[in-house]
């Protein structure tokens, strides 16, 4: 079945393509199904931010399948932010690096047991026949006190599961455990229930 994601990011395109797949799902972005559009994430939920993404762009290809995700990271010490505001969290041009290095300067002189986190990824899933199903799916973890890793994009080099940051760990192991896995495994479930996977 044929699925167009709602983003051009290339490290989601990866991460969905490698999980969903075998499950039967040919994923691709919304450039490569024709689609030039930058939908505005308005919304005060993950939940309400992917959804505004998967209506924008099955509203343009109704026979689809479509998928859209809305993820960022909740700093408990933070009072949950930087939260919907994860990708713009350090100015509108900031890179992945600058958006680390703030959450790490907020949490200076903080111990470790005050900086847990997670990671979470809200999915909308829309039928081409208008139905829509959505999933949540969350990583617990803490954030570190410096950069660590290669692996990954966003906050992953700052973001501690166990003794190793998310941008330690290798492609397969960050999709067992990640918050977008956890999402699409529960989005795949409940995709089973309706018949629109095997």
């Amino acid at each position: 079945m044929k699925a167009v994601l709602a983003s051009n990011n290339k490290n989601k395109l990866k991460e969905l393509r490698e999980i969903l797949e075998p499950m039967g799902f040919d994923v691709i972005s919304q450039s490569e199904a024709g689609i030039d559009l930058e939908v505005e994430e308005n919304g005060t939920t993950f939940e309400e931010n992917s959804l505004i993404k998967a209506k924008a762009i099955h509203g343009l290809l109704p026979d689809m399948c479509v998928i859209a995700d809305d993820s960022g990271l909740e700093v408990d010490y933070l009072n949950k932010a930087p939260g919907v505001y994860s990708h713009r969290y350090a100015g509108e041009n900031a890179t992945d690096k600058d958006r680390c290095d703030k959450i790490l300067a907020e949490l200076s002189g903080v111990e470790k047991e005050k900086r847990t986190a997670r990671f979470v990824c809200a999915i909308q899933f829309i039928s081409p026949d208008g139905k829509v199903i959505t999933a949540r799916g969350t990583c617990e973890g803490y954030i570190g006190f410096e950069c660590i890793g290669d692996n990954g994009f966003g906050y992953d080099p700052i973001f501690m599961t166990g003794e190793k940051s998310m941008a330690e760990l290798s492609s397969e192991e960050k999709n067992r455990i990640s918050h977008r896995a956890d999402a699409l495994k529960k989005l795949t479930e409940l995709l089973k229930e309706e018949n629109y996977a095997d």
